[in-house]
């Protein structure tokens, strides 16, 4: 179980102990969240590993433009939504590994109060309901703004994170159903 208790269970586990290593310091917060998908996961893959294009599955990116290509060390200037409070973000790839389904960002930038965020999502095929489903993990540090404790922050991120994962969860089901798969490169 986690800290919102929510159940994770030895596979979950599994793949936080291999892939979502964070060592926090003193003044940040860490977490790891877990979402099940119904949707194979070469298809959620081909969302997730869209590093130009967040804005297909996360709805609080209204634009975003893609500085290098698209190797690691990339940079994008990512367009908040209203209602947050941000309006830009500036990320670089940090790791986008398609054999094992691993993509890692770091927060470089923008108008918000999220200094020294890193996260890594992965990837993984189970089945569900006898179908081929998607296990998607990701985990986060951010550090802990003056002002804020360690749970106001990870309570705040995690709200993020678990939104972009229901999204993430109803796009790709929708497309799973019209048997879709995104491009892996479109320019």
């Amino acid at each position: 179980m986690n800290d919102d208790g929510d159940v994770i269970g030895p596979m979950e586990a599994q793949y936080i102990e291999r892939h979502h290593r964070h060592h926090p310091g003193e003044n940040q917060c860490s977490s790891s969240l877990c979402k099940h998908i119904r949707a194979p996961v070469h298809l959620v893959w081909s969302l997730v590993r869209r590093f130009d294009q967040p804005q297909k599955y996360k709805p609080f990116v209204s634009r975003c433009v893609v500085k290098g290509d698209l190797g690691i060390g990339s940079v994008r200037e990512v367009n908040v939504k209203s209602g947050l409070p941000a309006t830009t973000s500036t990320e670089r790839l940090e790791l986008l590994n398609d054999e094992e389904h691993i993509l890692g960002i770091k927060i470089v930038g923008g108008d918000h109060r999220l200094r020294n965020y890193s996260s890594i999502m992965t990837v993984h095929p189970e089945f569900i309901d006898g179908r081929p489903g998607t296990l998607v993990i990701e985990s986060f540090v951010v550090d802990v703004p003056e002002g804020n404790t360690k749970d106001e922050t990870c309570y705040f991120v995690r709200a993020l994170i678990r939104c972009n994962l229901k999204s993430l969860a109803e796009v790709s089901e929708r497309m799973a159903v019209l048997d879709q798969t995104e491009p892996r490169h479109q320019f």
